[in-house]
């Protein structure tokens, strides 16, 4: 093991159990890749890291680097192509030590803004046989040899160990994110299907008071006008439940729209697809990590989904308030209720694994509060970034 800036083997060992922690705490795909460079720079005491993920076409779908400001990376242009060491280590998948990259057959030359480097160091990240990127640092901020290279065989040693453990960090963000595009999409049908009953229940509606009307219009016309005029009135509520369907019928957006405009929009939706009301209120809620965002929003959702299909609930109130740095949403239904310890020992859930699984994930609490025919709070508290 290489002795690192702190002195010692342990110090080492405290940087790389740092650096795995770190690559851990993240599920966003783009966030792993950030920290995984930004932890291999430093472990390794590099002055610069950067980390490609590979395209079908010869180039990279990601590339981060650490070490280039935003505005020299802005003056280098385009990401560079899959060629050279590059090639050889997306390819072949071998490590690749070299004393000075530019001395190397392989090296192609860089744009005339890309900081010059010397001595190189990079590895594959790959799971199984199939690579998924590629690591590597430069300049290793240390005296070098006459004619050698910084980075020694330990230093090549901790960064495979590294990149070992890149794979399975960068394995499960790609799940989680693939985890909730279907579940955005299991949503959505869901979704659609409420909307689908609110929407026949007033066209049956609509049918027979037509049907009534007919029957009326020769020997009752008074009672027939009364019948003509809830007939446009439902027809004015359908035209609007239809309307609803173009425009709410989106995956949830929190990139674009945020928490609080994501759950109000989804709220709304339910409000008019039920016959409970259920409400939304808000105040002082800051943005949040990606993570605690998606965590808060799927909690809501499970609890609203739980009051309104299986609690048979008249009022469903849902608040969404600024808790210190972080955040604290209340799920509070009128509905039938349960004795949660009941729940647990019976192996029925309701859900509840599974958001406190959620809240859990993000460093967050959740506490449920219910009895028999006192309806269910359901409260959450997320911490900030």
């Amino acid at each position: 093991m290489t002795k690192g800036r702190g002195g010692g083997t342990g110090a080492g060992l405290s940087r790389v159990s740092g650096a795995l922690l770190a690559m851990s705490r993240h599920l966003e795909v783009r966030d792993v890749l950030k920290t995984i460079v930004v932890s291999a720079r430093e472990l390794l005491d590099a002055e610069y890291a950067a980390l490609g993920v590979p395209d079908d076409h010869g180039g990279f779908a990601q590339f981060v680097v650490d070490g280039v400001s935003e505005e020299q990376w802005k003056a280098i242009g385009p990401l560079p192509r899959q060629h050279g060491i590059l090639a050889a280590m997306l390819k072949d998948a071998t490590p690749q030590r070299l004393a000075d990259v530019r001395l190397d057959p392989r090296f192609g030359g860089w744009p005339s803004a890309h900081p010059d480097m010397s001595d190189f160091l990079g590895l594959p990240i790959a799971d199984g046989d199939e690579v998924l990127g590629a690591v590597f640092l430069a300049n290793k901020r240390c005296p070098k040899p006459q004619g050698g290279c910084g980075f020694t065989a330990q230093d090549e040693e901790l960064l495979a160990i590294l990149a070992q453990h890149a794979a399975i960090a960068l394995t499960n963000a790609r799940l989680y994110e693939r985890s909730r595009e279907l579940t955005i999409a299991g949503e959505r049908a869901r979704l659609a299907h409420e909307l689908h009953d609110a929407v026949s229940q007033k066209l049956f509606s609509l049918r027979l008071t037509a049907q009534a009307a007919t029957a009326l219009v020769d020997r009752d016309p008074a009672r027939a006008k009364d019948e003509l005029q809830q007939i446009a009135l439902l027809a004015a509520e359908a035209a609007d439940e239809l309307r609803s369907a173009v425009v709410e019928l989106r995956p949830a957006a929190l990139d674009e729209d945020g928490l609080v405009a994501t759950l109000r929009t989804q709220v709304q939706v339910l409000d008019r697809a039920h016959s409970a009301r259920v409400t939304f209120a808000s105040r002082g809620v800051r943005a949040l990590p990606a993570a605690q965002e998606e965590a808060l929003l799927r909690v809501a959702q499970e609890a609203l989904h739980n009051a309104l299909r299986h609690a048979d609930a008249r009022q469903v109130d849902v608040t969404l308030t600024r808790h210190g740095q972080g955040a604290r949403l209340r799920v509070v239904d009128d509905g039938r209720g349960f004795d949660p310890s009941a729940v647990r020992r019976a192996g029925r859930h309701l859900g509840l694994v599974s958001m406190r699984d959620r809240a859990g994930g993000v460093g967050g609490g959740l506490t449920v509060e219910s009895a028999p025919g006192k309806g269910t709070a359901i409260e959450m508290e997320v911490p900030g970034g």
